[in-house]
């Protein structure tokens, strides 16, 4: 895959760190992201290195809309042209609890990394695409990491969930724009991921998951979810388009 360079937003850890591992492993050159402030970041960097291609640290807030554009250049500087974008980086609610007690403030931090920081970071990366003349052997995407709370509603976390469903429609509604520019975008869901986001319940979940939530009966590992995001990356699933992958081992599989 020589020549394929990605940028994965969230990726010093959890699922984002697993998609850049896996997609190192398929030969692209990685842009690791997080804070500047982020302590892990160096060493996801390392991780990615270890696969033998070429990685950068790309410290930014994704929600700093005014820097994408300056940061996507400074990645193309290090690594040569941009071809895909795993849209990952994400946040959880402040306070699980009743709706009734939601904070502004937990719904516009959701919104604001969930949603908005996916669409314009998307809108930055498109433009700069569509400004070149783009190798046409290489396959260009955009892969965007919700979540299965963008069908199933979380009560106790209900803000998350407006997020999420909001940026699964960002996936078609890219999807739709782009796909005359052959360049594909794809929604995947995680459903019950065992992530630092998930550590204060995850332990419930995989009770629940072996009692029948999930078809399958067990949680999911964050190198599950990067081997879908790499094989999406690739192109290994040809003349595709605007797809919601449910990585849910089947929980929101409708039963009698």
């Amino acid at each position: 895959m020589s020549g394929q360079v990605a940028l994965i937003t969230g990726s010093s850890r959890g699922i984002g760190l697993a998609a850049a591992v896996a997609l190192a492993r398929e030969g692209f050159a990685i842009a690791v992201n997080g804070p500047a402030d982020d302590a892990e970041l160096k060493a996801a960097v390392g991780t990615v290195q270890r696969a033998g291609v070429r990685a950068v640290a790309a410290p930014f807030d994704v929600t700093d809309l005014s820097a994408h554009d300056h940061k996507l250049g400074e990645i193309e500087d290090a690594l040569g042209p941009l071809t895909t974008l795993v849209n990952n980086a994400g946040v959880g609610v402040m306070q699980r609890g009743d709706p009734l007690k939601v904070s502004e403030d937990s719904y516009d931090r959701c919104l604001a990394v969930n949603t908005k920081a996916m669409f314009f970071l998307t809108q930055a990366f498109a433009r700069r695409l569509l400004a070149r003349d783009r190798d046409v052997s290489l396959f260009h995407s955009i892969v965007n990491v919700t979540s299965s709370n963008a069908v199933a509603v979380a009560e106790p976390r209900s803000e998350y969930c407006v997020s999420k469903a909001a940026a699964a429609m960002v996936s078609k509604a890219w999807a739709v724009r782009l796909g005359r520019e052959n360049i594909a975008v794809y929604d995947v869901q995680p459903g019950l991921i065992a992530t630092g986001m998930t550590a204060p319940v995850i332990a419930q979940y995989e009770e629940r998951a072996k009692a029948g939530l999930t078809l399958m009966p067990r949680v999911g590992q964050p190198e599950d979810m990067g081997g879908i995001i790499a094989s999406l990356a690739s192109g290994k699933l040809p003349y595709t388009t605007g797809q919601a992958i449910s990585a849910d081992a089947g929980m929101l599989v409708p039963r009698f």
